[in-house]
């Protein structure tokens, strides 16, 4: 069966990614918020080849390895760094067995690597360090079939700069996301325009932004990103309203809260009064895409639901279509002629 590639399917028109597997898997029960380890490859194999089926069936081109923390040094802090392989290679299976069973055209696997949380710009011993992690993770890649390898979450322009060599040296396309976060620069100083268009520069396949900010807080991003840059600009917001005063998910306050928080802010647990609608990320997805983003999703807080309503609000029609929502039928909003009229006249009443 043909499978296009990365570049073709972006030179045929947009290309939409499900990420969020990290927030997805711990609302679902299978992961611990704080370390935020995906042992879930492992331990719940089942409940990571379903998600990754959700997502595709919702309009997700891509099925992201969730491999995102799986790198060495979050493995060493919980004591499991013996299974970082066992890991890595069973969570680029699990997305490969189900890309490959998408119809009527095999979605493309993505390796994923991230933000390591040891690279420091004033430690020539940490870029080694973050370097050799990123080198283990795009071999297995490789080895296991990946399309192409996503670096995402970067929040230093040097540590992307790793991240991109090593993906180049191991052979496939990269894409290269950047996290932004309440500075409204990277942590080393680098603007988000001038990073991407140095990636660009280096042979990155794909740049932009993805996480901490919602679409609100992203957009004037990626703007400049696409105005610096000539090829294609990756765009997957969290889906929380995020504000100029409060620009990431991190820090977002909640007025509404009544309940005492296990941490200062509702990062991560408590977000859902914060949430995005799904129409709101439609709209801001069909935004994104007459702006000349291609490649578009959603990152942490996304639900399969979310992703078909950007999917559909750039033209396309998901397997997940069928059941996209028509109240017509609704037997107190619907107008539909055999609905009983004292069920829809109470509407206002309900």
């Amino acid at each position: 069966m043909h499978k296009r590639n990365l570049e073709q399917r972006l030179a045929d028109g947009p290309v939409i990614c499900a990420e969020g597997y990290l927030f997805e898997m711990e609302r679902r029960g299978y992961l611990q918020a704080g370390s935020f380890v995906p042992e879930v490859a492992l331990e719940h194999p089942e409940v990571l080849r379903q998600l990754h089926q959700d997502f595709c069936f919702c309009g997700s081109d891509v099925a992201v390895a969730f491999t995102y923390n799986g790198h060495r040094e979050k493995m060493r802090l919980i004591g499991k760094e013996d299974l970082l392989e066992p890991l890595n290679r069973h969570a680029l299976r699990l997305a490969k067995e189900v890309a490959d069973a998408q119809r009527p055209e095999p979605a493309l696997v993505a390796g994923n690597i991230s933000n390591t949380n040891v690279y420091d710009p004033d430690d020539a011993g940490s870029h080694h360090e973050a370097r050799s992690m990123f080198a283990e993770m795009a071999g297995w890649a490789v080895e296991e079939g990946a399309d192409f390898i996503l670096a995402e979450t970067m929040y230093y322009h040097g540590e992307a700069v790793l991240a991109l060599e090593a993906i180049q040296e191991a052979g496939l396309p990269a894409v290269v996301t950047l996290g932004l976060m309440g500075e409204n620069v990277l942590r080393d100083g680098w603007s988000a325009e001038a990073s991407c268009k140095a990636l660009e520069d280096r042979g990155a396949t794909v740049v932009g932004m993805n996480c901490f900010r919602g679409p609100a807080t992203m957009m004037p991003y990626l703007r400049k990103i696409r105005a610096a840059v000539q090829g294609p600009v990756a765009g997957l917001p969290v889906p929380f309203r995020t504000t100029e005063d409060h620009p990431t998910f991190f820090n977002l306050p909640d007025p509404g809260n009544t309940a005492p928080l296990p941490h200062p802010t509702p990062f991560p647990t408590a977000l859902e009064p914060l949430s995005c609608n799904r129409y709101e990320l439609a709209q801001w997805a069909a935004t994104a895409q007459n702006e000349g983003i291609k490649y578009l999703g959603l990152c942490c807080g996304a639900t399969p639901a979310q992703i078909r309503a950007v999917a559909e609000a750039v033209g396309k029609t998901t397997p997940a279509s069928r059941y996209s929502p028509d109240m017509s039928k609704h037997f107190l909003f619907g107008d539909d002629a055999r609905l009983r009229r004292h069920m829809t006249s109470y509407a206002e009443k309900a």
